[in-house]
């Protein structure tokens, strides 16, 4: 994937993405919906939070848990990759995924919501 984030100045970031890299369009509707913005001011800290109405910190709320559940979606896939196509075990998978190697039980049931959402 050819998505790529450049550090400006200071704080400042750029992210740029290919199009073939997002065919759903999931990264455009992270942007443009405000989830990516939520969700970083929450990896924050989400401090201004507290500065906002109540409408407005349930939005927040809401655009960063949408986010954060395509992610396990996401990761869920990834397992399935790491298990079929690079043939790790559920150790290993859940020693990187879940930083513990005795949560195998946990990086199944990943795997296995992986399936379903690939439709398998």
């Amino acid at each position: 994937m050819s998505v790529t984030i450049t550090k400006t100045a200071g704080r400042a970031v750029e992210i740029t993405w290919a199009p073939e890299d997002d065919p759903h369009g999931y990264l455009a509707r992270a942007v443009e919906g405000d989830q990516l913005a939520y969700a970083l001011e929450a990896l924050g800290d989400g401090a201004s939070l507290t500065e906002y109405s109540v409408d407005a910190a349930l939005q927040a709320a809401m655009h960063t848990k949408a986010l954060a559940k395509e992610l396990d979606r996401r990761a869920a896939k990834q397992v399935v990759t790491l298990r079929e196509q690079h043939g790790l075990s559920w150790g290993q998978i859940a020693t990187v995924v879940l930083d513990d190697a005795a949560r195998q039980s946990a990086v199944r049931r990943m795997y296995e919501s992986g399936l379903r959402h690939l439709g398998r």
